[in-house]
């Protein structure tokens, strides 16, 4: 097994690949933005080792903020992917970049498939986007793993900010106009990690992937789910529109994205959404 690179590292995502490699004696060292700036070319050349796997877990991901401060965004989820190709490409290094379901206007009827068009609509999706052909255009043979809604449940996500209103507020009102794919990060960072494993076997070929728990959901059905999964009634989340939920980025009103792709190349697809969050949720109550 090569060894395996997490940029990202103590993102929510990058914590999970490393936890999961660790248990599973797969190589691996993480590395946070003190150790690589991935937007340094210099950065970066000295900490991919030749022949090595590179899974970009690194982004800005403040959707809102990106509005503006669409540079700063650029910046690390436009110009660090191409930095990363492009050492990858020197060096004989795999490299697999995470993206998002922000890269669709968010106006289709039926799941996105991987050649789907992109339009995005916000500065986070633009500059995503840009990522997405920066890596291409370097290191064709870069994988593209694009994925939705990512969450742990113990941070500042969706599922963590509705596990702490449960306990705070009698009611709360979600949008119930928006329609994706809850992604937990746990499940996401196996995918990652079986790709990851596949580099020197059995490879799978450059490009597109999409990996997102299975089935689609509105943000009200995920809330409700996470209630009733604590324990709590669900019938204390009401529905509420996106107009009466105005943020400063568009969010997208259908992003869910079609796992063909990922399945037709040999990799295992990620279990339904609702048993995600179940495992989530029982994995947070656990004890120490």
């Amino acid at each position: 097994m090569r060894n395996v690179l997490v940029t990202g590292a103590h993102g929510q995502l990058g914590r999970h690949v490393i936890d999961l490699a660790t248990s599973s004696g797969i190589p691996i060292r993480g590395a946070g933005s003190a150790e690589i700036d991935i937007t340094d070319d210099a950065s970066v050349a000295g900490a991919v080792a030749p022949g090595s796997v590179v899974i970009n877990c690194a982004a800005y991901t403040a959707v809102d903020a990106a509005e503006t401060d669409e540079e700063a965004a650029t910046a690390v989820n436009g110009h660090g992917p191409a930095v990363l190709a492009r050492v990858c490409a020197d060096v004989g290094a795999t490299l697999i970049h995470v993206s998002t379901d922000y890269v669709f206007a968010g106006d289709a009827t039926q799941p996105y498939p991987v050649d789907a068009p992109t339009d995005p609509r916000s500065a986070y999706g633009r500059t995503k986007l840009l990522g997405e052909q920066s890596v291409l255009a370097a290191l064709p043979s870069a994988h593209i793993v694009r994925t939705a809604w990512v969450y742990t449940g113990d941070g500042n996500d969706f599922v963590a900010t509705m596990r702490r209103l449960e306990r705070d507020r009698d009611t709360v009102r979600v949008v119930d106009d928006q329609v994706g794919c809850p992604t937990y990060a746990r499940d996401l960072a196996a995918g990652l990690l079986e790709l990851a494993t596949r580099a020197d076997a059995d490879p799978v070929p450059g490009g597109i992937l999409h990996a997102t728990n299975a089935g689609e959901a509105t943000w009200y059905d995920l809330a409700r789910a996470v209630f009733a999964g604590v324990g709590a009634d669900p019938e204390r989340v009401h529905p509420c529109t996106s107009d009466e939920f105005v943020r400063p980025a568009p969010r997208p009103a259908y992003s869910v994205l079609d796992g063909q792709a990922w399945s037709a190349a040999g990799l295992t697809p990620l279990r339904p959404w609702r048993e995600a969050l179940s495992a989530a949720l029982g994995a947070l109550d656990a004890p120490e």
